[in-house]
């Protein structure tokens, strides 16, 4: 199992300025080479403390970039559905080539209905949007003289520059969460899946809907599964729980205030199990979710045991992406967290 460090704020001004924020992202990235960190890997979102402080993955990755040499820098993930191909094409191939070939593509349907509001885009037009322009930049980045007459995106005779560094182009990622269908998309595509970590079984069978597509695609092997974790080591339980419960409750509080119209009777052809989802997440807390596994929050042989359990429990995945400067978190506080994580918990899962 490989392990990589995410970025996803959670914070508005009156907490934090985002300039702290993203200083502070940085010195953490610094350390990833050193320590032996995967990837790097931040979100898009909008107009809201959660997510709001990230507004395009591309920015804070050229930036990270140059902060490390070995780690893979991954949007986690782009959201087609606010953005024009060609331009996304264009920053894909501009950083693949700052990065020196070490991008990696994420894409998302995404799923906050104040952002589709503030867009001025429907909600009943997510999985469209989704599918016409994950293709169109797919094609903008393997081919040249490229035309398409989407339903939302038109041109005609177009090469994108700069032509990626890598070939044909970087890797692509789908982010699903309950879809059956987004894991069955990302499996037949032949793209990595990032999802994140829910009720064991439940992802089980969702994985498996993921990798019947994949060999049944023809692709060789059976993919390449990313789930994103909470993670907070500390020398003691206590230390663990005091420091990241609070923090890890408080993100949750912005997680569900963000997706809260889901709760409050937006509904949506797209998103059939949304509403259900958001109730489910109003009822979450650091207490209730530390048992599940999808916490990783605890001492060395604590967390583990939360590792080995959890890639038991859904079958195995090869990548995690932890969140480690979650909420208020202190930079040093989250360096100590990397570190100690580095040193006694990655080389037993090498």
């Amino acid at each position: 199992m490989k392990f990589g460090i995410q970025f996803f704020p959670d914070i508005g001004p009156e907490e934090k300025s985002a300039a702290d924020y993203w200083g502070e992202s940085l010195e953490l990235v610094d350390l990833c080479d050193d320590l032996g960190y995967h990837h790097v890997r931040t979100v898009e979102h909008y107009f809201h403390r959660y997510g709001g402080y990230s507004t395009n993955p591309v920015v804070f990755l050229a930036a990270a970039s140059q902060r490390t040499r070995k780690a893979r820098l991954i949007t986690g993930a782009i959201l087609p559905v606010f953005n024009h191909p060609l331009k996304v094409a264009g920053e894909i191939g501009m950083l693949d080539a700052i990065s020196g070939g070490r991008l990696e593509v994420g894409f998302a349907r995404a799923f906050l209905p104040h952002e589709f509001r503030t867009f001025g885009r429907s909600l009943d037009e997510s999985r469209d949007r989704f599918d016409e322009g994950v293709e169109q930049v797919r094609r903008l980045l393997e081919e040249e003289n490229v035309s398409s007459d989407g339903r939302f995106h038109q041109f005609s005779n177009v090469t994108s520059l700069p032509r990626p560094t890598q070939a044909p182009r970087p890797p692509f990622w789908i982010a699903a969460t309950s879809a059956d269908q987004s894991f069955a998309m990302a499996g037949t595509g032949g793209h990595g899946l990032m999802t994140f970590p829910r009720d064991p079984e439940g992802l089980r069978a969702r994985l498996k809907i993921y990798r019947d597509a994949w060999r049944a695609a023809g692709h060789p092997g059976n993919g390449q599964v990313m789930i994103a974790f909470h993670m907070f080591c500390a020398p003691t339980t206590a230390e663990a729980h005091s420091v990241a419960g609070h923090r890890i409750d408080a993100y949750l509080k912005a997680q569900y205030d963000a997706a809260s119209d889901w709760a409050e009777g937006t509904t949506s052809k797209d998103y059939p199990t949304h509403p259900q989802l958001t109730e489910t997440l109003g009822k979450m807390s650091f207490a209730n979710k530390l048992g599940d596994g999808s916490m990783w929050v605890g001492t060395p042989d604590e967390i583990k045991g939360m590792i080995n359990f959890y890639h038991d429990a859904v079958g195995g995945f090869e990548l995690a992406s932890l969140q480690v400067n979650f909420h208020t978190m202190k930079v040093k506080t989250a360096e100590e967290s990397m570190r100690l994580f580095a040193q006694e918990i990655m080389p037993e899962f090498a």
